[in-house]
C-alpha cells in the first residue's frame, strides 16, 4: 500500500478547485445507526434525531451509511477508522500531512475532548501519535508569547541532539546482531528519520510569524469527565482558529466516551457515557444516549458555521477548501461492530446534499477507504490504494 502513494490520480474527484485542508474527528463511541440514518436516499431525506442539528448546513455535507473497512470487530480495533483494515497504520491524516503539512506550522494537530482510550492517528511506522486534551496546551501552541517560543526552540533542538546519539548507538550494535534483529533496527532507524523529520519541521515553523487572536479561553481546563462536553466547543473554536492563521491545515479529534455521566440542559443522566452507549436496545438508555450524540452533533453544527463564516486568504469561506471528515471506527457500540460505520463528510468543494447508502453485503461492496481515496485525490494526492481499498467513489460526486 505505501508504495502505492504518488500515482497519478484517476478522475477528477467532483467540482471545481482543490481542497487544501483536512479535518478528521472521530466518536469513540460511534452513533446510533437508527437515529442518524434516514429511511430516505439521495437529496429528499428525511431528518432525524441526530441529523436536526446540523439540518441547516445539508447542502454542505453528504451523509454516507453501510461503508466500513471490513475490519475486526471490538473497541480494540476502533482504530481502524482512519487506518483501514488494520488497525495501526498509518492514518488518512497522516498521509495528507505528509504531503502538505510542511506548509505550515504545524504539520499536523491531534487533539482529544476527554481522556483518550485508543489512538486514532498513526505514522507510517505504526507509531501512535500523542493527543492534546488540555485546551490551554493548544492555545498556547498557537499563540505562544516569544518567551515560549525560545523555550520549545531549545526543546526541540536538545532533543534531536538526543536523537544524534542513539543513532550512533544503534548503528554500531546493527554490527553485533542476528539479521532478525538487524531488519528491527532499521525499523528503528525509520522512526528515529522520522521523528528527526517531524522536530526539523517544527524548528522551521518557530521562525513563522505567531498570530494575534483575540480569542479567550475561560479560567480553567474543562478535564474533568464530566466536563467533556465543554472541552469538545473548546476544540472546535481552536481548530477554527487554527485553520483560520493557517497555522495547520490537518487536524483530528478524538471524541472520547468513558463512564462520564454528563448533565445536559440541567438534566443530570442516569449512567455513563460507555454504559449508555451499551443500550441492549432499552429505549430509557437509547434515549439519554442520542441526547449525548445530539450535542456532539450540535458542537459539529456550530464548527461548520465557523468554516462558513470565516475565510481563507481569497476571502472565500473555509468550508469551501476544507474537507471535513466525522465519522467512527465503531458502528454499533452495543455490540461492539465495527460494520456500518456512519460517516459524513462535509465542504472541500463537493457536490453535497445526499444520503447515500451502500450495499455493504458483497464482498464487492465499497468500502470506506474508497472514500478516503477520493479525498485524497480531491486534494491532490494521487493514491492506488488505501488498505484493502483500490478504487474510489468520485462518481458519486457527480
Amino acid at each position: 500500500m505505501l508504495e502505492s502513494w504518488g500515482s497519478e490520480a484517476s478522475a477528477s474527484a467532483s467540482s471545481e478547485g482543490r481542497a487544501k485542508r483536512l479535518v478528521c474527528v472521530g466518536a469513540f463511541l460511534g452513533f446510533h445507526q437508527p437515529s442518524i440514518y434516514p429511511a430516505e436516499t439521495g437529496r429528499d431525506y428525511g431528518t432525524t434525531p441526530l441529523l436536526e442539528p446540523v439540518d441547516e448546513h445539508r447542502e454542505d455535507f453528504t451523509l454516507f451509511s453501510g461503508l466500513d473497512h471490513r475490519a475486526p470487530n471490538g473497541h480494540a480495533n476502533w482504530s481502524n477508522f482512519l487506518c483501514g483494515q488494520q488497525p495501526g497504520s498509518v492514518s488518512l491524516d497522516q498521509v495528507v500531512a505528509e504531503k502538505i503539512g510542511a506548509e505550515t506550522r504545524f504539520p499536523s494537530l491531534q487533539l482529544t475532548a476527554g481522556k483518550a482510550s485508543r489512538s486514532m492517528s498513526y505514522t507510517k511506522q505504526g507509531v501512535p501519535l500523542p493527543m492534546i486534551q488540555r485546551p490551554s496546551v493548544l492555545f498556547d501552541r498557537l499563540f505562544s508569547s516569544p518567551e515560549d517560543r525560545a523555550h520549545r526552540e531549545y526543546l526541540l533542538r536538545s532533543g534531536r541532539s538526543a536523537l544524534d546519539l542513539i543513532r550512533e548507538d544503534a548503528k554500531r550494535l546493527a554490527g553485533s546482531v542476528s539479521a532478525r534483529d538487524r531488519d528491527k533496527l532499521n525499523e528503528y532507524f525509520d522512526s528515529v528519520r522520522d521523528v528527526e523529520k517531524r522536530m526539523t519541521r517544527q524548528i522551521i515553523g518557530l521562525d513563522r510569524p505567531i498570530p494575534e487572536t483575540s480569542y479567550e479561553l475561560p479560567g480553567y481546563d474543562p478535564i474533568a469527565p464530566n466536563l467533556m462536553l465543554e472541552a469538545e466547543t473548546l476544540m472546535y473554536d481552536l481548530m477554527a482558529l487554527a485553520l483560520e492563521t493557517d497555522s495547520s491545515r490537518v487536524l483530528t479529534l478524538f471524541l472520547a466516551g468513558l463512564g462520564q455521566v454528563f448533565t445536559i440542559e440541567g438534566e443530570t443522566l442516569q449512567a455513563g457515557y460507555h454504559a449508555l452507549s451499551h443500550h441492549g436496545n432499552d429505549p430509557d438508555k437509547i434515549r439519554e444516549l442520542v441526547k449525548v450524540e445530539r450535542q456532539h452533533m450540535k458542537c459539529f453544527a456550530r464548527f461548520l458555521e465557523q468554516l462558513k463564516a470565516k475565510t481563507d486568504a481569497l476571502g472565500e469561506p473555509l468550508l469551501d477548501s476544507t474537507i471535513v471528515l466525522l465519522g467512527t471506527g465503531m458502528g454499533d457500540a452495543s455490540r461492539h461492530s465495527n460494520t456500518d460505520l456512519p460517516t459524513l463528510v462535509a465542504g472541500g468543494g463537493f457536490r453535497h446534499g445526499r444520503h447515500i447508502a451502500v450495499e455493504g453485503e458483497s464482498d464487492a461492496a465499497p468500502l470506506l477507504g474508497d472514500l478516503y481515496l477520493t479525498l485524497l485525490e480531491k486534494m491532490g494526492i494521487g493514491a492506488d490504494a488505501f488498505s484493502n481499498a483500490r478504487r474510489n467513489l468520485n462518481h458519486l460526486f457527480g
